[in-house]
């Protein structure tokens, strides 16, 4: 387990966008929650033939409509969400630009795959060809996990540490915690750090296969869902009043399954960052959780009200309204808790924000936010 100790300079969280089924940029995703609205819909036939036909997609979204033409001839749908999303950030001050970019400007993206979809297209290409080599070169880079990331550096400048981590639901807070460290050893100025997961054919038969059958009791699986969430994040300083400091990550911490039950390793993360954070249960004001399907997501559930079943707490957990996001869910979560902070100070501000994540891979994790 790893976890982020206090003191000057720990890492605050300065600025965030999302491209959501809700639309592109902050304030989208923001009114979207606000107004509790649900985004599923009905999924076109540009994304094939599906196991269910209905998902929580990115509205009207096109890589090429959204990005301009050049540069993006071949570039693939999660590589396009995650540039995107990283552009509204930019383009949300000045400020965000100009630390946001350059040297010492780091890039932490968290997945699961990449996309599943480039890696399947170009394999069916060369089996199906003529020649296994009459493939389409310029979209190899898709099928690498780190495309999307290497793209937005490309893109935005990004001179500092570029880094793809695989995590599944846990995705994003390994990305965090991989930027906390990048900060704390000088490695990085500031980094730009989220998690992208991409709506598409491939991705949604291999969940189809590779879930289990909801139980007697079990709630069914939420349809899926896609975007990706960003975050600026860099070293807390007191001295500079034009930091807009939104939260402060007090802790990180992240574990294994080794029983097969998330539930008792989720509860351990949980007490662990609360007590290396120096913080009670009582000053928790929001925890949002993956909402993971099937049995891991009523684990995760119980380990919540385990730890903090006697706090009365806001219910942030984003995934009825927006979907399975899958490794962009952590993500999606702490912007639900930023917005949260931004929409009602008077409940949020000097409390705490709780992320929990579990995935069926057997990993776990959990985030604690100082709400401002």
């Amino acid at each position: 387990m790893t976890t982020l100790t206090t003191g000057a300079g720990r890492p605050v969280i300065t600025a965030w966008s999302a491209v959501s089924p809700y639309g592109i940029g902050r304030a989208a995703f923001s009114e979207g929650l606000r107004d509790r609205r649900m985004t599923v819909t009905d999924v076109g036939p540009e994304h094939g033939t599906l196991p269910g036909g209905a998902g929580h997609v990115v509205p009207g979204f096109s890589v090429r409509e959204v990005l301009g033409k050049k540069g993006t001839r071949s570039m693939d749908r999660v590589t396009g969400l995650a540039v995107a999303a990283a552009g509204a950030l930019l383009d949300d001050s000045p400020r965000n630009r100009e630390v946001g970019t350059g040297e010492g400007a780091a890039f932490a993206l968290g997945t699961t795959t990449g996309s599943a979809q480039s890696m399947m297209d170009f394999t069916r290409d060369s089996l199906t060809g003529e020649q296994p080599f009459f493939v389409d070169p310029a979209r190899f880079p898709n099928t690498v996990m780190n495309c999307a990331a290497g793209q937005s550096a490309i893109w935005f400048d990004l001179k500092g540490p570029n880094a793809t981590i695989a995590g599944g639901r846990t995705a994003g807070l390994h990305a965090l915690n991989y930027s906390r460290r990048l900060l704390g050893s000088g490695r990085a100025r500031t980094v730009l750090c989220g998690a992208a997961e991409e709506f598409s054919q491939a991705r949604a038969w291999l969940e189809h296969h590779s879930g289990e059958q909801p139980a007697d009791g079990t709630p069914a699986a939420p349809a899926l869902g896609e975007g990706c969430a960003m975050l600026l994040v860099e070293p807390h300083t007191p001295d500079d009043a034009d930091q807009p400091v939104l939260a402060e990550v007090l802790a990180v911490e992240l574990g294994v399954v080794l029983d097969g039950d998330p539930g008792p390793a989720l509860v351990s993360c949980l007490r662990a960052a609360l007590r290396r954070a120096g913080v009670a249960p009582a000053e928790v004001a929001a925890v949002a959780r993956s909402g993971a399907p099937g049995r891991e997501g009523l684990r995760e559930a119980d380990a919540v009200r385990e730890v903090f079943g006697a706090v009365d707490h806001a219910d942030l957990t984003p995934t009825a309204l927006i979907g399975d996001t899958g490794a962009a869910a952590a993500a999606f979560q702490a912007a639900a808790l930023l917005s949260y902070a931004e929409d009602r100070p008077a409940e949020a501000a000097g409390r705490i924000g709780v992320i929990t994540s579990v995935d069926r891979t057997g990993t776990v994790g959990c985030a604690l936010l100082g709400l401002r």
